[in-house]
């Protein structure tokens, strides 16, 4: 008897997990079909709007999504103005910026849309639409993530780094399941924006790097002198820096990529079983680094999102 009961209760369990399991929203492409329609097109029109007043802003976008999906999974938290804000944070105080563009896309949604749009998803949309109207790829952003109200300045302190190598990077990625493919095609983001002379000018001067071009080398130690202001900015991509391309990869198997972990990904000895071939690959054929660029997207945005019954612990 006692056996009988033990039984019927693991069944009525099992039943139950089963049942959990069968009603747990998942990411959807057609997320927002019925609640708010035109949403696609409400982002669309206020990345166009914001990228239209200052090119650079779209790299800043799909930075700001790359910093919050690394902290937390995907949930917003890099909005949050709370005592432990990701904003204060090494990689992002007086760097990571946009956030009033991520508010006015919210403003302009909830105008039709009334807390039905998280922010996560939001972010997610406005990164595509960066890369697109950059001259990138475009994908279907899987949608239905919501928000979270819990920052975490500590792992956003933690985030890769422009100094850091591969085996420390790669780690990094794998921490949050993604893999060494994931690591060259999204370190592609870089054939757009700006970076300050602190990111790279420990290259330049003591014993200069010499995986740098030296002529690249030369004109850097001119615009970046020694003491000189850190906050000072260049491009990332020196032949083509608003348009999203695949010369990311030939800047670095020509020693012009400009962030150490940059050109890591080709000149370092770890590179040469690991990630050389994948940036030859993008160098040679730019649809194969569009098309592995808009998957990678894809599975950073589904790193740990809040869906459905989480709204317990979550909130919009």
């Amino acid at each position: 008897m006692h056996r009988s009961r033990n039984m019927k209760g693991l069944i009525r369990l099992m039943i139950f997990f089963m049942l959990c399991l069968a009603v747990r929203p998942q990411l959807t492409t057609d997320f927002y079909s019925k609640s708010c329609p035109n949403l696609l097109q409400i982002v669309r029109k206020e990345v166009l709007k914001a990228v239209k007043a200052e090119t650079r802003m779209a790299a800043s976008l799909l930075r700001l999504h790359f910093h919050d999906c690394f902290v937390n999974g995907c949930d917003a938290s890099i909005l949050l103005d709370v005592s432990d804000t990701e904003k204060l944070s090494l990689a992002n105080n007086n760097s990571a910026r946009g956030y009033e563009v991520i508010d006015s896309i919210k403003a302009a949604v909830e105008t039709q849309c009334s807390g039905v749009v998280s922010c996560a998803d939001i972010l997610t949309i406005a990164a595509r639409d960066s890369v697109l109207l950059s001259g990138g790829p475009t994908w279907k952003v899987p949608l239905g993530r919501r928000d979270g109200f819990v920052a975490n300045l500590s792992a956003s302190n933690n985030l890769p780094s422009p100094f850091e190598g591969i085996n420390e990077i790669s780690k990094k990625f794998s921490d949050v399941g993604l893999n060494i493919s994931d690591v060259v095609a999204l370190s592609g983001a870089h054939t757009i924006g700006l970076a300050k002379c602190s990111l790279f000018s420990n290259r330049l001067f003591g014993t200069p790097d010499p995986t740098m071009d030296a002529e690249m080398l030369a004109d850097l130690q001119n615009f970046c002198p020694q003491n000189g202001d850190g906050n000072k900015m260049t491009v990332l991509d020196r032949n083509s820096s608003d348009l999203f391309d695949n010369h990311y990869f030939n800047n670095l198997v020509n020693n012009k990529g400009l962030l150490h972990s940059d050109q890591v990904l080709y000149s370092s000895s770890e590179a040469q079983s690991t990630t050389k071939s994948i940036v030859e690959s993008y160098s040679n054929n730019p649809r194969i680094f569009f098309s592995d660029f808009a998957n990678s997207m894809i599975r950073m945005g589904n790193i740990n999102p809040l869906t459905g019954t989480n709204v317990l612990y979550y909130i919009r």
